[in-house]
């Protein structure tokens, strides 16, 4: 059973459920997606967040997105650091973004290590690239998970997000964003080089997708 918002795995959720119905969200791997890798971080005092991070939270958030961190943190289960240690590394990561005038609506972690008391692989869905920190995450927040995305550097956060139902980018320094100016290129998952670049895209379909619906409203049949 997944634990309660503020119990492990769930550092803090404040988003309310909105009166309108189930917002989108971008679910957000930590480390190499919205902060620096550290292996193991362990000390917040190493958090920093990367150029551009905080920008692109901001104009998500603008367009009605919710903002969810999701994070595997393996260091809890392996005994590296402690679950209050790494919550003192979500504060101060909120801290950094605060002082970049936006915020997160939610942090989920799996403290649990890839394998069992037995030596083998976990196969708790809460680890990604199962979904269990996004579908906690819709439950709490209100959220509709086919108009989310999921972005992250590794694999299994594109796995994690495909599980859940959203869409989802890959972060590949050096490789430009796919799509073009009818919009993201088809496919099971996306990449940019970055968040920034990231909420290029999910942005320019969000916008294309806002004006398909109000054509429809009024009745009109797009060109």
């Amino acid at each position: 059973m997944s634990p309660p918002p503020g119990g492990p795995g769930a550092s803090r959720a404040t988003g309310e459920v909105p009166a309108g119905g189930p917002r989108p969200a971008v679910f957000l791997d930590r480390d190499g997606t919205v902060i620096e890798h550290v292996s193991y971080l362990s000390d917040p005092g190493l958090v920093r967040l990367l150029p551009g991070a905080a920008a692109a939270l901001i104009r998500l958030r603008r367009a009605g997105f919710a903002a969810v961190l999701a994070t595997n943190q393996s260091a809890v289960g392996r005994g590296m650091i402690t679950e209050g240690r790494l919550r003192e590394i979500h504060a101060e990561l909120e801290r950094q973004l605060g002082r970049e005038g936006t915020s997160l609506d939610g942090i989920y972690y799996c403290p649990d290590a890839p394998w069992d008391d037995d030596g083998l692989p976990a196969t708790a869905s809460r680890r990604k690239p199962g979904a269990g920190m996004l579908l906690e995450a819709a439950s709490d927040l209100g959220l509709d998970l086919a108009a989310s995305w999921m972005i992250g550097d590794l694999m299994s956060d594109v796995l994690a997000g495909l599980n859940a139902g959203c869409r989802s980018i890959l972060l590949a320094p050096g490789r430009p964003p796919e799509g073009d100016d009818e919009g993201p290129a088809p496919g099971p998952y996306l990449t940019a080089p970055d968040l920034a670049a990231a909420a290029d895209l999910i942005l320019a379909g969000h916008a294309g997708a806002m004006a398909a619906a109000r054509t429809a409203a009024r009745g009109i049949s797009p060109p």
